[in-house]
């Protein structure tokens, strides 16, 4: 990871809410912001952020997510996710997100990721598909 990131420090996305973001099995009438959209949303701000201070050959996984939707955002909406970074220890970056529409605070989280190497992990994938492929007949 690349100097700089340090706790603090903010980044804002803004997601539009539509059809596929929402929930469907309360009726058309009643499509809101689905629960999983609102962690996507809020992993990919923070895998973003932190994707400016990593080198190419680097990335970040996700480890740890804590959430509450606090109300809904309509189809047709948009949400801002704010990050806040709260804690850099070597590999490991925490997060605060706030999560609003045009009118109200519908979520907040905690998360969590880890800064990988893309080689360091090719191999540990492949290792662990190599047992897989041992379990099959």
């Amino acid at each position: 990871m690349k100097p700089g990131l340090t706790s603090g420090m903010s980044h804002t996305q803004r997601f539009a809410v539509e059809e596929e973001s929402t929930i469907g099995f309360m009726g058309e009438g009643l499509r809101v912001y689905a629960t999983p959209f609102m962690v996507r949303d809020i992993e990919r701000t923070c895998r973003d952020f932190l994707g400016r201070y990593l080198g190419a050959e680097e990335n970040s996984v996700g480890a740890r997510m804590e959430i509450d939707h606090l109300g809904p955002t309509l189809k047709g909406m948009w949400v801002e996710v704010t990050a806040t970074v709260t804690g850099i220890e070597g590999r490991k970056a925490s997060f605060e997100a706030e999560v609003r529409d045009a009118l109200d605070l519908v979520g907040k989280a905690k998360h969590v990721r880890f800064v990988v190497d893309l080689a360091k992990q090719k191999e540990r994938l492949e290792a662990k598909a190599a047992k897989l492929a041992q379990l099959k007949p």
